[in-house]
């Protein structure tokens, strides 16, 4: 009680607000707020909505900053944002023995994004499930370099309390054709072109492992995205043409086919949106195709050859056969290999096919052939 007059002579409030009146609606707010916000912070935020200059105690800053003025250095901040995402909250154990708790949040304003680091008993709220994607919160902490860029850190001394003003909110979102090798805090807006099987491997400490990959595409390109074990879940409920989102991933060069990818893990929020995306495959004529690279083509079967099942040196079973494609510009082998080998007994001479994401190379006396494996779709029109 004490502190809560102290905050109300500290404010100057007695020409606005008798301190019955003040008592009264500190004590609304805590209700309103259904223990998101303790008395001292509800007192702080009825400062701040008669008008009151520094509610938030010394060094916070009397200014509500925008989301795009926050940067490294900027020390302590307030801002108003609305919560976009939230991540799980985990436990860690400190040097001294002790258990902390730490969760995430992904909050925006009209300006852009940033990411909210939330400890201990702040973190305990998203556990308890009071923190929901489309809340609005009144917000002060200390900003730093995090681990995906600048992010607010919120402890148990900062301030967050949920708030009805309005506000337009806007998260940044990266175009496929920026995503490059290293990029962290990747949110993009895609359509997902195809979808693979989920597989399992063994770690190296012995817990089993699962993996897939889409590969999605927005009006600049298309991209690979690979989903590491929970995030698997999703895909029994994606689609070909679903729109998604994806919120806080990051990007890496594939060591085996040199190509950039999407990697979505345990930090990154993946989530089908009803908001279309637009995307249209770049064709490229036969005549122009190259040895060494990734190629779309679209055109008419020319030629069918046979079906050949062979054992690899592994062990294995796997097959090939080929088929002839024709356009405009020219006419070009495709190796079929594994699962669509047997396309040869879905195809006539003439009909219309594309052959997407096939690799190209050198074949027989030279000639450019395109490989199409277990990256390449195959529509036949």
């Amino acid at each position: 009680m004490d502190e809560i007059i102290e905050i109300y002579k500290k404010q100057k409030l007695s020409g606005t607000i008798t301190q019955e009146d003040f008592l009264e609606r500190v004590g609304e707010k805590v209700n309103q707020m259904g223990g998101l916000c303790d008395t001292r912070t509800a007192a702080m935020l009825v400062a701040h909505d008669l008008g009151a200059g520094d509610t938030h105690g010394e060094g916070a800053g009397n200014e509500i900053q925008k989301v795009a003025d926050i940067a490294p250095g900027t020390g302590n901040v307030r801002l108003i944002a609305k919560v976009m995402s939230v991540f799980p909250a985990k436990e860690f154990n400190r040097n001294d023995g002790t258990i902390g708790r730490v969760a995430n949040l992904l909050v925006a304003d009209e300006t852009g994004s940033i990411r909210l680091t939330l400890w201990d008993d702040k973190a305990d709220l998203v556990k308890t499930g009071d923190i929901t994607i489309g809340q609005t919160f009144q917000i002060s902490g200390y900003v730093k370099e995090g681990y995906s860029g600048v992010e607010v850190n919120i402890g148990n001394n900062g301030v967050l309390c949920e708030t009805d003003e309005k506000i337009e909110a806007s998260v940044a979102t990266t175009k496929v054709a920026d995503i490059k090798n290293g990029m962290g805090d990747i949110n993009l807006k895609a359509r997902v072109l195809d979808i693979a099987d989920i597989k399992t491997f063994n770690r190296k400490d012995g817990s089993t492992g699962r993996v897939s990959n889409i590969t999605v595409g927005d009006n600049t390109g298309k991209i690979r995205v690979t989903l590491w074990d929970e995030k698997t879940d999703l895909l029994p409920e994606l689609n070909i043409n679903d729109s998604i989102e994806i919120i806080n991933a990051y990007a890496r060069e594939n060591n085996f086919s040199q190509q950039v990818e999407v990697q979505v893990g345990n930090r990154t929020i993946l989530k089908k949106t009803d908001k279309p995306v637009d995307y249209s495959e770049n064709f490229t004529p036969i005549s122009d195709i190259i040895p060494g690279e990734s190629y779309s083509i679209k055109g008419s079967v020319s030629g069918i050859g046979d079906r050949r099942d062979f054992t690899r040196d592994d062990g294995t079973e796997n097959s090939v056969s080929n088929i002839y494609v024709s356009d405009d510009t020219g006419r070009i082998r495709i190796a079929l290999w594994g699962e669509h080998a047997g396309l040869i007994e879905d195809v006539d001479i003439d009909t219309e096919i594309e052959i997407i994401d096939a690799f190209s190379k050198s074949g027989f006396n030279d000639e450019i052939e395109l490989s199409a494996g277990n990256r390449t779709r195959i529509i036949v029109l």
